[in-house]
């Protein structure tokens, strides 16, 4: 019998773990006893939250709500003398995870006190004017940096030499999770440092993951019948701490530099925080354009509303901004406490939520068969949107929250991101909303998966196949153009598609009969089918839509098995034998290739012609370039060539190099063909990457043994 983890608190001795209460009556009116009780009870509440938020990056209440616990427990301490040495009050919050190795911190990351009320932005203020005066600074001169608080996840970054050489998560502050190669992957850390830093650098930055990627990824994630993330906050924690960089690499992560924790050597650093950002940005390490420097409290404030007015309009999440003493020999003066530097301050956003009526439950159907429960509400505005729906992800977090028709409940939206469901304020209603046993499209019968639900269906399932049909349409698969979702629902209901080899059966005669096609637009599909016939085996891998299996995973795939017939011939160690296949993915691609149903459709895409190339495999034994001729080269590629891009990026993966869209610190050389990218010349000037012409690139390979243009 498997026994769940020990937790800090048992939610059901102490009511401050689950739904807590933050109406307090004043600590005044209390006695020492029960102020002691109610303080014991806070502490132990909050490392588990802290637990839960910093560790497991899964937290059980809104930030809002902490805040208040946490300020709580401090007005008991100090009210009462009851502060203890471990106190949550006395140390940042969060342990490492043990699954990680835990290395020490430069120098301690600490929290930031805040506050959501403009009267917080005055008190922090006049403190900081009092406390520079006693020290003999001018509080006159007094100037403050405005910056906007990022809604991810904070990392230590260490260059040496301008070399990056080691990163950690903040953990309890004082020591963090060590997470070097996860962020080495991420594009906006440079692997060299310009200009000329110091020594021994280290600096703080948010690591996140982009509004507009973050749906993109969760689009991604449902249509393998995946679990998606609640918000960009918990895809950008859960991506870092997995345990493969490779998955990292597949995630769209992106960092904001705002902090120097160590500068050592020679170089000398600049004696304001304003002059730190400009030197991060000598340095090439991204930070936000949203600074501004101000006198007083009132332009903080201005400025905190400032941003909160852009919010929606920014492609990553905010929480509130936060405020900095630009002097840094005044903030050396004014120091810090055990947790929180004296001389920042955050003033926090109001939380986006509501509460509204459970109208009804509707549940949708993804590509792959997932069950999708979703509430209709009434409408209410949230943010600034009037939002009329809400995900409840799954049957179990359905069940979890006991939510049903007729309850009230509170929404939580966060940018553009889909708003969800966080918990149930009012039960108006009997029991949970039971979750229907057959499908709402086919009536076929439901399966259960842990916390998931999966039509069984498949491509019986009129919404599955058309999903299907889109997935094997999409640009990074066989990229047909004209079969967007409109036009596969019109050819599915016109009985024209009952499978996804029904495809290459299509005629432009038949098209023409339908409503919105002309003579050119059916040849045109047509004509889209016929050049996808021999696509290359990477794409044919793609478009299948097999779980956890990307374009990047299908292209290492089609590299190691090289034809078809060789990786549906794979046994899972054979799969596991491949770069960044592990055994779960392994056995997800088996399970895959095995049901009649996809093994079926596999074989009638081939009796249609559609008949993926082959990949020419580096000689491994022979006289020519061996499989790692080219291994820890990455390359770029813009322009046009003699060949197609897609080609080009093809033959250095076949001899170990990387192929990325993108020119970074990494890059080793940037090809370019005829009338090629500005932008990317530009990346490659800014990284100091070298600039290869095509038939520079000849010459390069030629000195490993590799010719170009490769053989058709």
């Amino acid at each position: 019998m498997t026994r769940s983890p020990p937790r800090h608190a048992d939610p059901k001795g102490n009511p401050y773990v689950e739904s807590p209460p933050t109406d307090f009556e004043p600590a005044s009116s209390l006695s020492a006893d029960a102020a002691a009780e109610q303080a014991a009870l806070l502490r132990e509440a909050i490392r588990e939250h802290d637990h839960r938020y910093y560790v497991e990056a899964d937290p059980l209440i809104e930030d809002t709500i902490y805040d208040r616990l946490f300020e709580r427990l401090q007005e008991l301490e100090e009210t009462f003398d009851l502060a203890t040495e471990n106190s949550p009050t006395s140390r940042v919050g969060g342990e490492p995870l043990d699954a990680l190795e835990t290395v020490e911190h430069v120098s301690p990351m600490l929290s930031i006190d805040n506050g959501a009320e403009p009267a917080a932005v005055h008190e922090f203020d006049e403190r900081v004017r009092s406390g520079v005066a006693d020290s003999g600074f001018d509080p006159e001169a007094l100037e403050y940096v405005c910056e906007p608080k990022f809604d991810g996840l904070s990392v230590e970054v260490i260059y040496e030499d301008g070399e990056y050489v080691r990163a950690a998560t903040r953990g309890d502050g004082r020591e963090g999770d060590d997470v070097t190669e996860q962020v080495r992957t991420i594009r906006a850390v440079p692997g060299r440092l310009r200009g000329d830093p110091p020594e021994r650098l280290a600096v703080r930055g948010e690591v996140f993951m982009p509004i507009d990627a973050f749906e993109a990824h969760n689009e991604a994630l449902i249509e393998r019948g995946e679990e998606p993330f609640a918000n960009p906050r918990n895809a950008a924690a859960g991506t870092l701490r997995q345990l493969d960089p490779g998955v990292v690499a597949e995630r769209p992560l992106d960092v904001f530099f705002f902090d120097v924790l160590a500068w050592e050597g020679e170089a000398d650093r600049p004696g304001t925080h304003r002059g730190e950002l400009a030197a991060f940005d000598a340095f090439g390490l991204k930070r936000t354009d949203l600074i501004e420097v101000v006198d007083d409290a009132e332009g903080a404030i201005a400025y905190r509303d400032d941003i909160l007015d852009r919010r929606d309009g920014l492609n990553y999440e905010l929480d509130g901004v936060v405020i900095k003493v630009n002097d840094r020999a005044a903030c050396e003066a004014l120091g810090s406490t055990s947790r929180a530097p004296r001389w920042a301050f955050a003033y926090k956003f109001p939380p986006r939520t509501a509460v509204t009526t459970v109208e009804d439950v509707t549940v949708q159907v993804g590509r792959t068969g997932r069950l999708t429960p979703v509430a209709e509400l009434t409408p209410v505005d949230v943010g600034g949107v009037t939002v009329s729906r809400a995900t409840l992800h799954n049957p179990a977090e359905m069940a979890a929250l006991g939510v049903n028709v007729g309850d009230r409940v509170r929404i939580y939206r966060a940018g553009d991101v889909i708003p969800y469901v966080p918990e149930v304020v009012e039960k108006r209603s009997e029991g949970t909303y039971p979750f229907p046993e057959t499908c709402p499209v086919c009536a076929a019968p439901v399966e259960r998966d842990g916390p998931l639900a999966f039509c069984t269906g498949g491509l019986g399932c009129s919404v599955q196949l058309e999903r299907a049909v889109e997935h094997w349409a999409r640009r990074d698969a066989l990229d047909i153009e004209g079969l967007g979702p409109e036009r596969v629902e019109q050819l599915r209901e016109a009985g024209l598609l009952d499978s996804l080899p029904a495809l290459y059966d299509l005629t432009v005669m038949e098209l023409v009969t339908l409503e919105g096609w002309g003579e050119r637009s059916a040849r045109n599909l047509i004509d889209e089918l016929e050049a996808t016939k021999r696509p290359p085996l990477a794409d044919f891998l793609a478009g299948l839509g097999i779980p956890d299996v990307g374009s990047t995973t299908a292209r290492t795939l089609a590299r190691h098995f090289g034809d078809l017939d060789t990786l549906l011939d794979a046994d899972e160690d054979d799969l596991q034998a491949v770069d960044d296949v592990g055994p779960e993915v392994a056995a997800s691609i088996r399970g895959f290739l095995d049901a009649p149903e996809n093994r079926s459709a596999i074989e009638g895409l081939r009796e249609r012609g559609v008949d993926p190339e082959p990949v020419e495999l580096a000689d491994e034994d022979g006289d020519g370039p061996g499989p790692d001729a080219l291994d820890g080269l990455t390359f770029v590629f813009t322009g046009s060539l003699a060949v197609a891009r897609r080609e080009a990026q093809d033959l250095v993966e076949r001899y170990g190099a990387n192929a990325t869209s993108s020119v970074s610190g990494n890059t080793d050389y940037l090809v370019i063909g005829e009338s090629p990218g500005q932008s990317k010349r530009n990346d490659a000037e800014a990284n100091d990457v070298p600039v290869l012409a095509e038939d520079g690139f000849a010459e390069l390979l030629a000195e490993y043994g590799i010719d170009w243009p490769p053989e058709a």
